[in-house]
């Protein structure tokens, strides 16, 4: 008599470069494992704690007072200019964190990614865990401080979460590409930081949007974070409300990036191991 064959099963990588959400959804546990490590890493033995995160925006705004508010006289649009320098610092260390977090991702992990397999995104998805806590935080002082100014937020508060999200979006369209890059070219690493405060300046963070001449506008929206700075802005302490065609500009840019890095990513995925 003869014994049924043996069922064999055959791995092969997927084709192309699609990106295959069911495996994302699948492995969602690790992006909960990772961001929790990364939570516990930032605090750990650390003397002041979460105060970090509230430590960096509040220096920074202390700075930019200071020099450009006051010395250098660069208007708020009507706005005390310490909280609008901490309202616009607030999504952007959240894009700047997650940005270069991101950007180091995979090489960063690279004794995992040679040993077992999990979708590689979910490396670049995993810093924005702390980048939220941080982000948190910090929100809670820039209501403290608006109350201190006598500044209380109207209905359109409900609109920050969709700014957070445009934050985040950015941060990973961004981020995905260089964390791809960076597997084949170390110094995107040492370019990151470079750009991250080059793009600080080019965002109205110390300065008010109104400032660029208006036939440059939509231009200047290209900037991802324009859209993002201006729209969160508005949404927390009032005033005009940002350009519907800067914002559109600013996403449309966005899911561009996101788009188009996630395809190159997901393409490079299956040399990440052979290569890093």
């Amino acid at each position: 008599m003869t014994s049924p064959a043996t069922p064999i099963l055959v791995i092969e990588p997927p084709a192309g470069s699609r990106l295959s959400l069911r495996d994302l959804w699948a492995y969602r546990e690790v992006l909960y494992l990772l961001a929790w490590k990364d939570l516990k890493v930032r605090y750990k033995q650390t003397v002041l704690g979460a105060g970090w995160a509230v430590l960096q925006p509040l220096l920074t705004m202390v700075v930019f007072t200071v020099f450009f508010g006051r010395l250098g006289g660069l208007p708020s649009d009507g706005l005390p200019y310490p909280v609008f320098t901490y309202a616009a610092l607030l999504p952007w260390m959240l894009f700047a964190h997650g940005l270069s977090q991101a950007s180091q991702s995979v090489v960063a992990h690279q004794d995992l990614i040679t040993k077992v397999y999990f979708p590689r995104l979910l490396l670049v998805l995993a810093p924005f865990g702390v980048g939220l806590v941080d982000f948190a935080i910090a929100f809670g002082v820039l209501l403290v401080m608006m109350l201190a100014y006598g500044l209380v937020p109207g209905p359109a508060l409900l609109a920050v979460p969709l700014f957070v999200a445009l934050a985040v979006l950015a941060a990973v369209a961004v981020g995905v590409w260089l964390a791809a890059l960076n597997v084949r070219y170390r110094d995107v690493r040492h370019a990151v930081p470079f750009l991250v405060n080059v793009w600080l300046f080019a965002s109205p963070v110390a300065y008010p949007a109104s400032l660029v001449p208006e036939r440059w506008r939509l231009l200047y929206g290209l900037n991802p974070m324009v859209g993002v700075i201006e729209g969160f802005r508005w949404a927390i302490v009032g005033g005009s409300g940002p350009s519907c065609a800067v914002v559109g500009a600013s996403l449309a840019v966005t899911v561009f990036l996101l788009v188009s890095g996630v395809l190159y990513f997901s393409r490079l995925e299956q040399t990440f191991a052979d290569v890093v």
